[in-house]
């Protein structure tokens, strides 16, 4: 099983009908599992892994 490493929860609200119906729903946050370099598997959202990803390209390119 992957650590979860976010905070991030489902967002509840109400689904809305051309008549104005209210029916709950919820959107869940997009999870992704990723195995690190040290072998953990963790799960971040794709916003998180893409700072990440971001992040380590800029460190990159100051090395060269």
């Amino acid at each position: 099983m992957a650590t979860k490493v976010t905070s991030k929860k489902p967002l509840f609200g109400n689904k809305r009908s051309h008549a104005l119906n209210a029916t709950r729903r919820s959107q869940k946050p997009n999870l992704q599992t990723v195995t690190l370099e040290d072998g953990l598997k963790v799960r971040l959202s794709a916003r998180e892994l893409k700072t990440l990803k971001k992040a380590e390209r800029s460190l990159e390119n100051e090395e060269n």
